[in-house]
């Protein structure tokens, strides 16, 4: 192995030849600047829209909030409506049902 000597200064003239010269400090300017360039955002939006500008509504998080409420009771009034409008129709049925057997008897004391 050869000696190196980076920090100690040696008074011998042989040990002088083994000292390693000092480091000089890299220049990072250059990639600091690349990296800053680099971070940069560009920008999306050249003009602003004043109409996304404006503020919400007062209500606006009672209606979020009120949202899921109201899709379940959607549900059930529509439900609701179905059975309605099933029993109106089976009430026709049976009066049409009745009306035909009124008829017939009817019929049969014509004859």
């Amino acid at each position: 192995r050869e000696l190196k000597l980076r920090n100690y200064e040696p008074e011998d003239e042989e040990l002088k030849k083994r000292k390693v010269p000092q480091a000089k400090p890299a220049s990072v300017e250059e990639k600091v600047k690349d990296q800053l360039e680099a971070a940069k955002p560009e920008p999306i939006i050249d003009e602003v829209d004043l109409a996304n500008l404006a503020p919400r509504k007062p209500d606006w998080d009672l209606k979020r909030d009120v949202a899921k409420k109201l899709e379940k009771l959607e549900k059930r009034t529509q439900r609701a409506i179905a059975e309605l409008i099933r029993e109106l129709l089976k009430g026709q049925e049976e009066e049409l049902a009745s009306a035909v057997g009124s008829a017939k008897q009817e019929g049969s004391d014509s004859d």
